[in-house]
């Protein structure tokens, strides 16, 4: 079997999003310090937990980007808070990086990164 290219890997953050504070009162029994974890495309819980769906709404637009590494001066490298969209709850969630794993395309995709790698060589 050929070894794949060098370019068929990236890299992808792991993610930690933690709720940090609660200013109003949390209809969904939320507590500080709840949290949930995203590791490549899945999303786990600690056990015995649950988490509010809206408040994990809310961060569900900005953790692909927060997953990569982005260009220094890009707001999503240096900001990390969100908030649950329920304006009396006022609970804020920070999104921690906790590790980096090294992912093969083709472990995520069913199109091979051969024939995709084949595409653009021939429109170089």
């Amino acid at each position: 079997m050929d070894q794949p290219a060098a370019t068929d890997t990236f890299t992808l953050y792991d993610l930690t999003v933690v709720v940090e504070q609660i200013a109003g009162h949390c209809t969904c029994a939320m507590a500080v310090g709840d949290r949930f974890m995203l590791q490549g495309g899945k999303l786990a819980l600690p056990a015995g937990q649950t988490f509010c769906i809206y408040a994990l709404q809310a961060t569900l637009p900005l953790l692909p980007a927060k997953q990569r590494q982005n260009h220094p001066a890009d707001w999503i490298e240096t900001d990390a808070r969100t908030t649950c969209p329920d304006p009396a709850c006022r609970l804020i969630m920070r999104i921690d990086r906790t590790a980096s794993r090294t992912i093969r395309h083709d472990d995520v995709s069913p199109i091979p990164w051969a024939d995709i790698a084949g595409d653009q060589a021939d429109h170089v």
